[in-house]
């Protein structure tokens, strides 16, 4: 199993099929911000409809399936599960013994157009199974519809960006926007060095990963028979393991860097140009109109 060519999360793909290649890193990374920044005090409805436009674009990118389908059916599973485990947490669930108070006591006009429960199942008797009554509220399919979107928008857009997207490139877009931050004499230079080690340094953490699962695949070992105790116990030796072979990675690599006197960097030389064609100008000139549209909306129908 090559985790790194099967889970290519957070690497670059070469390739020229994909229009999102050809997008201007800038604004590629105001798209993304988009993604990130206007979930927030957002609705359920933005939420939502981020999640089917990042679908939208995925799966219209032209980008060959085995890149992200993959990636795309965990992350997905995952923030179902995550939406799912906030719903129930945060119901109402009321106790096998507890007494059902009347809301009439509570003298608070509450709102007519707006039903408090979504759902509710009073007390049931199954076979010799006794179940309470349950009530799902709307703030808490609010609440899981947020946390499913905002990790799924979180990741994917992201990982669309460095699927398609140098990493130079990501750096020299950065660099663009923080060019007044230079001149007040702040170090963005080593800023955007550091965050060109850390891109860079992803590749290598899954390969750790890797290696640590092909070495317990290798040795066969009966979790089973070990029984929870012992399991848990070899489950932490090889996270101990992983941490280890990542920080001493982390140690020759800082290790090279202090052996050269002086470092200079050239963000400039980090541009990718790309020819100048009508596609690209096309495509740019799309990405700008998606931008101002999403802005738009954004502020008529996101807010909660």
């Amino acid at each position: 199993m090559n985790l790194l060519t099967k889970f290519s999360v957070g690497q670059y793909v070469h390739g020229n099929r994909s229009w999102l290649r050809i997008i201007d890193s800038r604004l590629k990374i105001i798209i993304v911000m988009i993604f990130l920044i206007t979930p927030i005090w957002a609705g359920p409805i933005w939420r939502l409809s981020l999640v089917g436009f990042l679908l939208l674009i995925t799966f219209l990118s032209l980008l060959p399936s085995r890149v992200w389908w993959r990636s795309l059916f965990f992350l997905s599973c995952l923030s179902l599960l995550i939406g799912c485990i906030s719903i129930l947490a945060s119901s109402d669930i009321q106790s096998l013994d507890g007494y059902l108070r009347n809301p009439n006591e509570l003298q608070v006009v509450l709102e007519s157009q707006k039903e408090w429960n979504i759902l509710q199942i009073s007390s049931q008797k199954i076979w010799f199974i006794n179940f309470g009554p349950y009530n799902l509220s709307r703030k808490a399919f609010e609440l899981g519809i947020k946390t499913s979107t905002l990790i799924f928008t979180v990741i994917h857009s992201v990982n669309l960006m460095l699927l398609t997207t140098l990493q130079e490139d990501i750096v020299w877009g950065l660099s663009w926007f923080m060019y007044p931050l230079r001149k007040i004499g702040l170090p963005t230079s080593k800023w955007l060095f550091q965050l060109l080690i850390a891109l860079r340094f992803i590749p290598l953490v899954q390969e750790e990963l890797q290696n640590i699962v092909k070495s317990v695949s290798v040795r066969s070992i009966n979790f089973r028979n070990l029984g929870l105790k012992k399991s848990f116990n070899v489950l932490l030796i090889l996270v101990e393991r992983l941490f280890q072979n990542i920080f001493l990675r982390i140690d020759h690599g800082a290790e090279s860097l202090l052996s050269k006197k002086k470092i200079i960097i050239k963000t400039n030389r980090f541009r990718t140009l790309y020819p100048s064609k009508s596609l690209n100008v096309i495509v740019n000139t799309l990405s700008i109109c998606f931008i101002c549209i999403a802005i738009f909306l954004r502020k008529l129908y996101g807010a909660i």
